[in-house]
């Protein structure tokens, strides 16, 4: 009896057990049919599953195939990469370190997790290796917010693990591998596989070495840990676990992972940022051209009508301008810069972008500035012209003090002006910018605006003088502490680079170099009835016949003043728009001397003009576009139209060729004998300084100056085109010509037709 009763308690215990675990396994079951179905947690659509990386930054390739920057979403700096294009060694290397059975699970494997629960959560062993699959590794990455505690990451787990299964059902292994790659974060905002080789090594994913590839993927096990750059000695051990595990499983022999991890870790830093690298200020230019909005007359100040019709002429004519708008994706929508993970490819050599950067750097930083500073050493009113009183000098910086970002945080602050002033004029520790690096200073803020105001700018643009294709594009000194741009935004008086232009109308209306007439002050009158005479820089044969290739030769203003007689202001200005120059432009009789304002792109393009036997071209920056699949969805071809007469084009080419050969700009000779033609320039006060050359094949132009106009040299030793503006031009035609890579020759002959190619001697 006491036996059948044991029996029975025991039977009891057994169902009980059963009934216990059953449940247990129903909960489980039900626990994650309710998240697989998105009632816990959070389950993705199927769209997210068929499209889980949607953000991929733009990338921005040189003509040269460089990777010259991108565009990216904060923390979203990813660029897609394909399976195909990824070393073995990275693919190799991440499978047998995150997930070595990865090739035979579903999405879990329960062999790793079983051991995983055992030794770190029953035997506290924390280096036995982790449960997670590459598949649960993406789907964290994917779905999964930063849990804030134990418990939320354990609530956090099987969701990741039903997601994971998701994944391997709608996805191959290959194409699981390259999502986990294309969106692991490996630090320095170098978001997927093919900026973090870029960022390390400098290199695409298919060059990437073994030993390289160990590196970053060692990294995917905590990238701040086994930072490369931080902690070498540490990444290094993780680099050699790394290429044993290889060894192991027969990816590389015992002799190879010996050689291999023999090897120092070396890196080749490269930053990911905007404000750094190769032409900042084209790519900042290129994105706001892109990005721009259909014009709407009411976003624009009412005083502002020329940049409205200016835009709008934009939108309509040039394919790149608003592209980001103006082109729609399959669904409707709009193109997205930082998003759509676009590929742009640009006119731009990298090469030639350095010797231009390299020119500016020379010129600028080891010659005029030192020139400057000396100048204005024991001047009051430094970095001021001598001709502004100390009043006037106060109310410029004054109204620079509140055109700054801390002036308006202090006024969100309540801050009295006052109490503004002592904080600006109150000395601190702080860095400056200087051409030999940042200097650490003691200065107050209302004197550091002072300082920075001491640093002349420069604009510079070289372009293919047949194509537009622009080759090299420098917007400022230094685009981290001068962002605006000087090449395209910033618009200054351009002096006698005007006059070809002039001189062409002439040319145009059946004047030739040859004519001849006499050299004395010319007084023309206004449209009010005032009496104008130009003044002459020189009095070289005054009284005599001199012709108007000896005009353009030494830059007469009197030769230009005769002409503009003889013409009229409004046919002057109608020409002068259809070289690409912008309103405004006033249709006075000094126009013939460059009062109006006009940008360095502009005056580069208005010169292809007379190498092009009368037609203009417009800068090229892009030649093709491709989305993140590769397929092409944009190509741009060169813009032209004609300006004058190929007769005209000749004459003005000839006389041109004399102000390089015996004229004004015969400095460059300095630098190269290439054929040549150009023009240089300097307004009043030696306010702005230019010079636009070119060669058969290359255009080059250039501005000097001040960040306002009255800041600048006081005599014309520096502080003219010849000597501030040309030597840029000639440093950089020297180092393109000396670099035989490039293709250009400074033994190429500009092509003239046989009627064109005599007109007279030049006058010496």
């Amino acid at each position: 009896m006491e036996q059948n009763y044991s029996e029975s308690k025991v039977e009891k215990k057994i169902k009980w057990f059963w009934i216990t675990f059953g449940i247990l396994i129903f909960s489980i079951i039900i626990f994650f049919l309710l998240i697989l179905k998105g009632w816990i947690g959070y389950m993705p659509s199927m769209q997210d599953l068929e499209n889980p990386i949607n953000k991929y930054a733009t990338q921005v390739i040189s003509a040269d195939m460089q990777i010259m920057g991108m565009y990216a979403q904060s923390e979203e700096n990813r660029i897609y990469v394909d399976y195909k294009k990824l070393s073995p060694a990275i693919i190799q290397a991440l499978i047998v370190t995150e997930d070595s059975r990865f090739i035979k699970h579903s999405g879990i494997d329960f062999y790793a997790l079983l051991r995983s629960i055992v030794k770190r959560g029953i035997l506290f062993q924390k280096n036995s290796g982790g449960g997670s699959t590459i598949s649960q590794q993406l789907a964290k990455q994917l779905y999964s917010k930063h849990a804030k505690s134990f418990l939320e990451r354990l609530y956090q787990k099987p969701i990741e693990w039903m997601i994971a299964i998701q994944l391997e059902r709608f996805y191959t292994k290959e194409e699981i591998i390259n999502m986990y790659l294309n969106k692991f974060d490996f630090l320095y905002n170098a978001v997927g596989i093919q900026t973090a080789c870029y960022v390390y090594f400098g290199k695409l994913p298919q060059n990437i070495s073994i030993e390289e590839a160990a590196t970053l993927i060692g990294m995917c096990k905590n990238p701040s840990y086994f930072n490369p750059l931080r902690h070498v000695q540490k990444t290094q051990r993780r680099r050699n676990v790394v290429l044993n595990l290889m060894r192991k499983n027969g990816y590389i022999s015992r002799e190879e992972c010996d050689s291999l991890m023999a090897l120092p870790l070396v890196t080749d830093f490269h930053r990911i940022d905007h404000k750094e690298g190769i032409a900042p200020y084209f790519r900042e230019h290129l994105r706001l051209l892109m990005t721009a909005k259909k014009p709407d007359r009411k976003d624009y100040n009412p005083d502002n009508t020329y940049k409205y019709v200016e835009d709008s002429i934009a939108w309509e004519t040039n394919p790149l301008y608003g592209w980001c708008n103006k082109n729609k994706k399959s669904d409707g929508s709009s193109y997205d810069l930082y998003t759509d993970g676009l590929k742009i490819y640009t006119t731009l050599d990298s090469r030639m972008q350095i010797y231009a950067e390299q020119a500016v750097s020379e010129h600028i930083g080891d010659f005029l500035q030192p020139a400057f500073f000396k100048e204005k050493k024991s001047s009051s009113t430094a970095p001021y012209s001598h001709l502004l009183s100390r009043g006037m000098i106060n109310a410029i910086l004054e109204r620079s003090m509140k055109q700054t970002s801390r002036y308006w945080m202090l006024t969100k602050e309540n801050m009295s002006e006052k109490e503004i002033k002592t904080i600006f004029n109150t000395p601190i520790e702080m860095q400056v910018f200087s051409w030999q690096g940042m200097r650490d200073t003691v200065m107050s803020l209302m004197d550091s605006i002072r300082y920075m105001k001491s640093f002349l700018r420069t604009g510079f643009m070289a372009m293919d003088t047949h194509s537009g294709a622009v080759k090299a594009y420098v917007g400022g000194i230094d685009y981290k502490y001068f962002q605006y741009n000087m090449v395209s935004m910033g618009k200054r008086q351009v002096g006698s680079t005007i006059k070809p232009y002039l001189y062409s109308l002439a040319m145009e209306n059946g004047f030739t170099p040859c004519d001849e007439i006499d050299h004395e002050p010319q007084d023309l009158v206004t449209e009010t009835g005032e009496v104008w005479s130009p003044r002459n820089t020189n009095n070289l044969m005054r009284g005599e016949k001199v012709s108007l290739r000896w005009g353009l030769q030494h830059s007469d203003n009197w030769v230009s003043a005769y002409l503009m007689k003889q013409l009229s202001p409004y046919l002057f200005k109608r020409i002068l728009l259809s070289y690409g120059l912008t309103e405004p432009i006033d249709a006075v009789v000094s126009l013939c001397l460059g009062p109006c304002e006009v940008s360095v792109e502009q005056m580069v393009s208005g010169y292809s003009v007379f190498v092009n036997g009368g037609v203009c071209v417009k800068p090229m920056f892009v030649t093709r576009i491709e989305d993140k699949n590769g397929s092409v969805i944009s190509t741009f071809v060169p813009r032209f139209h004609e300006v004058i007469s190929e007769q005209a084009s000749y004459k003005m080419l000839s006389m041109l060729r004399s102000v390089v050969d015996g004229g004004t700009a015969g400095g460059i000779r300095k630098y190269t004998m290439a054929p040549m033609g150009g023009k240089t320039g300097t307004t009043q006060n030696n306010s702005d300084c230019w010079f636009v050359g070119f060669t058969p094949s290359i255009i080059g132009g250039c501005w000097v100056g001040g960040e306002e106009r009255s800041i600048h040299f006081n005599t014309m030793g520096e502080g003219q085109g010849a000597r501030a503006a040309l030597p840029i031009v000639g440093i950089f035609l020297k180092k393109v010509f000396a670099d035989t890579t490039l293709g250009y020759s400074q033994y190429e002959q500009f092509t003239i037709p046989q009627q064109f190619s005599d007109f007279c001697v030049p006058q010496r």
